[in-house]
């Protein structure tokens, strides 16, 4: 645990969805308003809950298969999803207790912040502003930001640079195997929370360097 001490770190690089912010309900809302767009039928958060994390192609990919639609159908939900997802963006969502106080506590630090997302760019920084989470970061990279997203470690390599970090002295923070991924690929150290979505698999099964139950737990 020595390399994440307070001291030794010059940035984090935080997750959104599942990590900062709960987004379950507006994925579902949205996700099924656009299901419905095409006749097809709702799923239950549970299912959602296991597609999130890999970027809105894939969320919406398989919320067309789960509900048994065609693939020929995806550029049509496609179209309805951007609609309906900017509607709800943030109405339905909550910051995870503990989240304020972590940034804080970062911020406190000295620590650079970036912000590194599968969630499109526009979503993502509408909903940290939103949220009051914004003015927190030092930049924002969306999944749409780069030509590979999370758990490929160029966004997180990408971060690195903006912040003019060196990537062992920079903290992942995620809440999914594909956070986990891309932090080893990119030699940084990893946390990942407890809360969240990691496709429906048991978070301490991932390989990551400390869990934590909150942002304010974060061991620094």
């Amino acid at each position: 645990m020595s390399k994440l001490q307070s001291g030794t770190l010059q940035a984090a690089v935080i997750d959104l969805d599942g990590t900062l912010v709960d987004t379950l309900a507006d994925f579902t809302v949205a996700l099924n308003a656009s299901l419905a767009d095409s006749g097809l039928p709702a799923l239950a958060a549970p299912a959602i809950e296991r597609l999130v994390g890999k970027g809105s192609e894939h969320l919406v990919r398989g919320a067309l298969a789960e509900a048994g639609g065609d693939p020929s159908e995806f550029d049509a939900c496609w179209a309805a999803y951007q609609r309906h997802y900017g509607a709800v963006n943030g109405r339905h969502a909550r910051v995870y207790p503990g989240a304020f106080e972590g940034l804080r506590r970062l911020r406190a630090q000295g620590l650079k912040l970036a912000c590194v997302t599968n969630k499109p760019q526009s979503f993502a920084e509408a909903l940290l502003a939103d949220k009051d989470l914004l003015a927190f970061f030092d930049v924002v990279f969306g999944g749409d930001a780069f030509e590979r997203r999370k758990p490929d470690p160029l966004p997180i390599r990408m971060a690195c640079r903006a912040l003019a970090s060196e990537a062992a002295r920079t903290l992942v923070v995620g809440d999914s195997m594909n956070d986990a991924q891309a932090a080893r690929a990119a030699g940084c150290p990893v946390v990942l929370v407890r809360y969240g979505y990691n496709h429906g698999r048991p978070i301490e099964e991932v390989d990551a360097d400390a869990f934590v139950d909150s942002l304010a737990a974060l061991p620094l």
